[in-house]
């Protein structure tokens, strides 16, 4: 059950953490959120809760007959994907490092693309991203007209911030395969436009917040910014699909037995059209993961710390939701002032990795921590496998 409400002037928020342990603005950010007119019932709030642009990170929001694109947030798509392997953890070698360079060295970082689209090598892929992105291409906003060729390129690769690819091991010495991205720069363009677009409708001009500003159903607005966000989400997940691949065939080279036992996709940045307390509605997880009854999902943790496969309980007060990880206790800013590389090296030790000041920001030190968040959500999910990076890319 929820830890805490708060009061809006349309409804109320039930928190999966403690109002006291959520910082100010982002509490004022829930506020905001539950005094729109359209949205519904309550808003649902996770245990990784903290700031974002415009709706607040961690935030599970249903309306009627309205979006509003800062509740998926810029990164639209955004998800994990893993695998479970044959390997156990003695089929490792002692280093890692060859490794990680090579995962390196195959999957691009950063703003960094593929000099050449990979995504046509596997059948499965080919045929998802030639009838899913391709032949839609043309409906797209305009802005996406000069950026076929990256976002082309730019399947199968990480991307900066908290993106991330892992190896883990799981309390059985099992090996996984592990990542984090979303729908990339032509993700970003369609956000931003879209969002760029609602501000300007005469219906949001007295909201509490601009940046919640929505599309109405029925509205040329809405229909474009669904085509779009749809398309945006497939993006994201044949991006992560891609980098699996990719992933798997550097791991097959180092380690020939390598074959896969299980695969977990799952978005927390977007939007799904739902029936929740007998009603059609739109629901934004931004910073959330679907967990219907038996659905599994997947809950990181920060650089270093563990990570959990989970299967939902379907909780209705959640809207079948539950958190996507650990979440920021500091900005990127405030981490980098306050840690050092020192700090960086102590709390990813065991981990092989980069440990310079570039991924700082990233620091566990800058994250809640990952077991408290899985307590104050037992009610949403089961654990079913708890996993310990052992090497991790950062972009």
């Amino acid at each position: 059950m929820s830890l805490g409400t708060i009061k809006g002037s349309t409804v109320e928020v039930k928190l999966w953490a403690k109002v006291d342990e959520v910082e100010s603005q982002a509490l004022d950010q829930l506020r905001n959120i539950a005094s729109l007119p359209w949205v519904f019932h309550h808003v649902a709030v996770m245990a990784d809760v903290h700031l974002g642009k415009g709706a607040t990170v961690g935030s599970v929001i249903a309306m009627k007959s309205a979006v509003s694109p800062s509740a998926v947030g810029v990164d639209i798509g955004c998800g994990m994907a893993a695998l479970r392997t044959n390997l156990t953890g003695k089929h490792l070698p002692d280093s890692l490092k060859a490794l990680r360079a090579d995962v390196e060295a195959t999957i691009p970082v950063g703003f960094v693309s593929h000099e050449r689209p990979v995504w046509q090598r596997w059948e499965e892929t080919k045929r998802e991203a030639e009838n899913l992105l391709w032949k839609n291409w043309e409906a797209l906003d305009p802005v996406s007209v000069s950026l076929r060729e990256r976002a082309n390129n730019q399947i199968g690769t990480l991307g900066g911030g908290n993106h991330f690819i892992e190896l883990c091991l799981d309390t059985e010495d099992r090996v996984w395969l592990m990542l984090h991205s979303g729908s990339r720069n032509i993700g970003k363009e369609l956000a931003e436009v879209h969002v760029g677009k609602a501000k300007k409708l005469a219906h949001n001009a007295l909201l509490p917040d601009r940046d919640l500003a929505v599309f109405l159903s029925g509205t040329p607005e809405m229909d474009a910014y669904r085509h779009d966000l749809y398309w945006a989400q497939n993006y994201a997940r044949i991006n992560r699909m891609v980098m699996l691949r990719l992933y798997g065939e550097v791991l097959r080279k180092h380690l020939p037995e390598f074959k896969v036992e299980d695969e977990i996709h799952c978005h927390h940045n977007y939007v799904s059209e739902e029936i929740h307390f007998g009603e059609e509605v739109f629901v934004t997880r931004k910073g959330a993961i679907r967990a219907g009854i038996g659905e599994r999902g997947i809950i990181p943790g920060s650089m270093g710390t563990r990570s959990y496969i989970v299967s939902g309980k379907g909780n209705p007060e959640s809207y079948s939701s539950a958190s996507h990880g650990a979440g920021r206790t500091m900005s990127r800013g405030q981490a980098r002032k306050k840690f050092t590389e020192a700090d960086l090296i102590a709390q990813t030790e065991g981990v092989e990795c980069r440990k310079d000041t570039g991924v700082l920001d990233e620091i566990p030190g800058a994250y809640k921590t990952i077991e408290k968040v899985m307590e104050n959500q037992s009610d949403l999910v089961t654990i079913d496998a708890e996993l310990k990076a052992v090497m991790c890319v950062k972009g």
